[in-house]
């Protein structure tokens, strides 16, 4: 008797028990009908037993040509794969790949040849998983990581319709080494590129005030003007300046329309004497545009420059009044050296000096406040 059998027989007891109990509590039965009853429920209980029994097998079931066996365990159809080395877009640098591989085997015809599907599941997945990670560069092994996982979730056959696979727990990473290599590329290509924009707004702004701006002195001015829009007095008074940065910068000299421009001060020789004033000799008058010593000495230009800087020409009259009043000077310091230097060259017609070799005669100026 199975366990289901004797369930029935014992619920369909109980429950008329429990009804019969209701009712002899309900319409007091005598005591004598008490008994009555529980022979009643085991007539009952005996009589359901036998209605709800299966009938007999005709034949044993162990005596079967083809008994029931219990099912066989399915064999796991998964293997683990890890570090295989997958490719990436960039030459020398794989990725490594790791995932569980799972397969399904195909129905084939009987005729068909022994395969081993664990082997033709694991190669359809790194070619496919090879398809991906060889369009990725090899810093972005996160990201293929995540490609992968959804490339490689679905079931799908082999090249050989044997097996259909799958992979899961997709790991892909990096060697340590070929990180850092990458970092250090990829620092240097930013750093070259900054520099190379650099050199390129360089170029272009040498270009821009090469060409176009002090291409002459008009574009000079006029980009001066431009940027100064409010100063046109101040544009005027640096013609000349502008018109020697445009010839130094074209390597040429300053055009004659623009040559009476350039300030005495600021357009000095490298030696430095004023542009249109060269050196002078001790033994000549002071002659600002007297060409400039044949012995090979050169002689110092300090008083001239002086004399210049206070605004003296060649031909003025006060030249030696004011070398006077420069001796006067020197004497009263003490520089008398310096004093007969000036005295010897610019004072020639003045009267003999007195006795007491203080300066000159009736001529000599007033002596400067001490």
């Amino acid at each position: 008797m199975s366990s289901g059998h004797r369930t029935m027989t014992l619920f369909v007891t109980v429950l008329l028990g429990m009804i019969l109990v209701v009712l002899g509590l309900g319409c007091g039965w005598p005591t004598w009908a008490w008994p009555a009853m529980a022979v009643l429920l085991l007539v009952v209980g005996v009589v359901t037993h036998r209605i709800l029994a299966p009938a007999p097998e005709a034949f044993p079931r162990a005596l079967l040509p083809e008994p029931d066996l219990p099912l066989p365990e399915p064999m796991r159809q998964e293997q683990r794969v890890a570090h295989v080395a997958l490719p990436s877009s960039v030459t020398d640098y794989d990725f490594s790949f790791c995932a569980t591989v799972r397969w399904l085997v195909l129905d084939t015809p009987g005729d068909a040849p022994y395969v081993n599907p664990a082997g033709l599941a694991v190669d359809a997945v790194l070619q496919r998983a090879r398809v991906v990670t060889a369009q990725q560069p090899p810093h972005r092994s996160a990201f293929t990581q995540h490609q992968l996982d959804g490339a490689l979730a679905t079931m799908r056959a082999d090249s050989t319709g044997r097996v259909m696979a799958m992979a899961q727990d997709v790991s892909l990473s990096l060697p340590e080494l070929d990180r850092e290599r990458l970092a250090k590329l990829s620092n240097v290509r930013k750093d070259e590129d900054v520099w190379e924009h650099e050199r390129n707004y360089e170029r272009s702004k040498r270009a821009y005030l090469g060409e176009d701006v002090l291409k002459d002195t008009g574009s000079a001015v006029v980009w001066w003007l431009s940027r100064n829009d409010e100063e046109v007095e101040g544009a005027v008074d640096r013609i000349g300046l502008l018109a020697r940065l445009s010839a130094a910068a074209n390597n040429d000299e300053v055009a004659p329309p623009f040559e009476h421009l350039i300030p005495v001060s600021s357009a000095s020789h490298p030696d430095g004497r004023a542009e249109g004033h060269e050196r002078y000799d001790w033994e000549r008058p002071f002659d600002p545009g007297y060409p400039p010593s044949q012995n090979g000495t050169e002689p110092n230009p300090d008083v001239d420059s002086f004399l210049v800087w206070f605004g003296f020409s060649a031909d003025d009259p006060d030249v030696e009044m004011f070398a006077e009043r420069l001796i006067n000077l020197a004497r009263v310091h003490g520089k008398t050296a310096a004093a007969d230097e000036i005295k010897r060259r610019f004072v020639r017609d003045t009267a003999d000096e007195g006795e007491d070799g203080e300066g000159p005669g009736p001529s000599q100026p007033d002596e400067p406040d001490r």
